[in-house]
């Protein structure tokens, strides 16, 4: 039973109620800062992430690069020891639909969107604007990319000579939905086609210059009858994309890029961002430790008679150590119950402000039970450890040498 140990370990806190003030509120401090940055951070890096993904495939398949490579003779001499790469020119992806039934073998996969794109030339009037045509099937697209959720104006109906555009795009244009533009793609290939949509994803050269619309239109132009450029695929776990990636490679012989591939500076900032968000909780919990360990220390020269009487009248060492071990975690426990309500106030001022509804590229705290749990028990514990070394301190002083001494 800790009844003594609990008993004698509040009263000493009350007595000193200025020292355990001044501790529980720089303990609740430091919570209240570990819970609203966490929160912060956590919610930022999802708002990336969303806005990554949301534009593009998890994994995207195409044709392995052309590679030039040196002349050899009979005798295996090199002729040409200088060779200048290839340019890398438009391609369809070879037996794509063998690819789409050999990709049923990968559970990990949850959609597959083949499409075909390609350079081209929109106009209008006297406008012209250098564009990529997306030629999609727009049922299974959507899987990949949700650009119905994105629709400013018109409606998501890509079929026949119908198109949806960038919003940027359209206004370069000048166009609106049922205004007519026409697609170069070069070689005398051009058609006119409809615009039903017009759509805003976020990305500054996507709503400028990509163009999507049916699947055979795009082939016809791009002079690429029946052929698609690449496959889109999306994965359960967006993060194990790069893995399966080189599973599908590996086994399909095509170039298989995930997203983390392509956006490499993406993935360093999300790392920098968990570090940072590491690197707080590190120097917040040493803080309110050294803080628990000096009051605590101070505790024990002040009461070291009281210390020793009570070892004189038979307390067990055992005992003193988990007085002074559960002061540690009453006020880490305190503090953490203060802090959190501090974090909460400041979650819902926040949420209150408008500062998650502020603009597209304002984002959403990530609060989660679990991120008060955690926060409230890093408290507990750390205010534990910090008082190991004045616990034993304590535990170890000698009662005559300590009621000497007083």
């Amino acid at each position: 039973m800790l009844w003594f140990e609990w008993t004698l370990a509040t009263r000493l806190l009350r007595e000193g109620r200025a020292q355990t003030l001044l501790i529980i509120t720089g303990i609740a401090v430091g919570v209240a800062v570990i819970v609203f940055l966490t929160a912060l951070i956590g919610g930022l890096q999802a708002q990336i992430i969303e806005r990554t993904l949301g534009t593009q495939s998890h994994i995207r398949l195409r044709e392995p690069d052309e590679v030039a490579r040196p002349l050899r003779d009979a005798a295996d001499g090199v002729v040409v020891a200088s060779v200048d790469q290839r340019a890398q020119r438009l391609r369809p992806l070879d037996q794509w639909q063998g690819i789409e039934v050999a990709l049923a073998d990968f559970p990990e996969i949850t959609a597959i969107s083949p499409l075909v794109s390609g350079p081209a030339l929109a106009r209008r009037g006297s406008a012209s604007r250098s564009v990529v045509m997306l030629g999609i099937d727009p049922d299974r697209y959507v899987r990949i990319v949700p650009v119905p959720d994105n629709l400013v104006e018109g409606e998501w109906r890509i079929s026949g000579t119908d198109v949806a555009v960038g919003r940027q795009l359209a206004i370069e244009l000048g166009a609106r939905v049922g205004d007519r533009i026409r697609l170069d793609a070069g070689d005398g290939r051009s058609e006119v086609f409809t615009i039903v949509g017009i759509f805003e994803l976020g990305v500054r050269d996507i709503d400028q210059r990509f163009v999507y619309l049916a699947l055979r239109p795009a082939q016809a132009l791009l002079d690429l009858p029946g052929g698609v450029t690449t496959i889109d695929l999306r994965v359960r776990d967006f993060f194990d994309a790069e893995r399966v990636a080189r599973r599908i490679a590996a086994r399909l012989d095509v170039t298989a890029e995930s997203w983390m591939t392509l956006n490499r500076n993406i993935l360093d900032a999300l790392a920098a961002q968990g570090m940072s968000s590491n690197l707080i909780r590190v120097f917040v919990a040493l803080s309110a430790a050294f803080g628990i360990a000096s009051v605590l220390a101070v505790s024990v020269v002040q009461r070291g008679r009281e210390i020793g009487i009570l070892r004189a009248m038979g307390t067990q060492r055992g005992q003193v150590l988990r007085i002074f071990l559960l002061q540690g975690a009453i006020v880490g426990l305190v503090g953490a119950a203060i802090g959190s309500l501090m974090a909460g106030g400041l979650i819902l001022a926040w949420d209150a402000m408008g500062l998650a509804r502020s603009g597209r590229g304002s984002f959403s705290l990530a609060v989660t039970p679990a991120l008060f749990f955690a926060a409230t028990g890093l408290a507990t514990v750390v205010g534990m450890l910090a008082a190991v070394a004045p616990a034993r301190r304590a535990a170890r002083l000698d009662p005559v040498e300590a009621m000497r001494n007083a």
